[in-house]
């Protein structure tokens, strides 16, 4: 038997797709829970914030400054980085009435169009939302003077970031809303069927 070369590769990149594929998943499957926890916190805190607001001002009669910005930057951040969550859960608001109409290889290229679109949207968001982050880094909040302006914008790019990463995420490896990760309300089926 005549000694052949041996392949070298063939079986390797198979062989890395898989763990690389599976470290991306759980990668983003980590960011998917800190954006959930992120919003989750920003919504929490706004809850108590604004009540206090209210309390200090009509109760105790000195109203405070701060309870105001400090729930509009947390809106802010919920806002963005729940967005991001959102888009991987496919929870964002979407109207099929006209591409479930079409037929199959229509509505793959517009769906490809929509992420394209997506990813134009993200990038967007990260380069002017840095580069407004830059331009008013120098200026601080009138009502929280130890606040530079800069950071209250800082969800807009990190937003885009997270979002491009799903989008990404989406593209290469497909649709991702039925992971264990996103559909808790499935785990909770499950484990009230057991």
């Amino acid at each position: 038997m005549p000694n052949r070369p041996r392949q070298c590769g063939a079986r390797r990149p198979a062989a890395l797709v898989m763990p690389m594929k599976s470290l991306f998943l759980s990668v983003n499957d980590t960011l998917y829970r800190s954006c959930i926890w992120i919003a989750g916190l920003s919504i929490l805190a706004m809850t108590l914030i604004i009540p206090w607001g209210i309390f200090a001002r009509y109760v105790l009669g000195t109203g405070s400054s701060w309870p105001e910005p400090v729930s509009i930057l947390l809106m802010v951040v919920f806002t963005f980085v729940g967005a991001a969550a959102s888009y991987r859960a496919g929870a964002h608001m979407a109207v099929g009435m006209i591409t479930d109409r079409l037929p199959p290889l229509q509505r793959q290229l517009v769906a490809l169009l929509v992420q394209l679109l997506m990813i134009v949207v993200c990038v967007f968001m990260t380069y002017y939302g840095t580069r407004l982050c830059i331009t008013t880094w120098n200026q601080s909040l009138a009502s929280l003077p130890g606040v530079r302006v800069g950071m209250t914008y800082a969800p807009i790019p990190v937003g885009g970031v997270l979002t491009l990463v799903f989008v990404l995420e989406k593209l290469l490896l497909g649709d991702q809303s039925n992971r264990k990760v996103v559909r808790f309300d499935l785990v909770e089926e499950n484990e009230g069927a057991a």
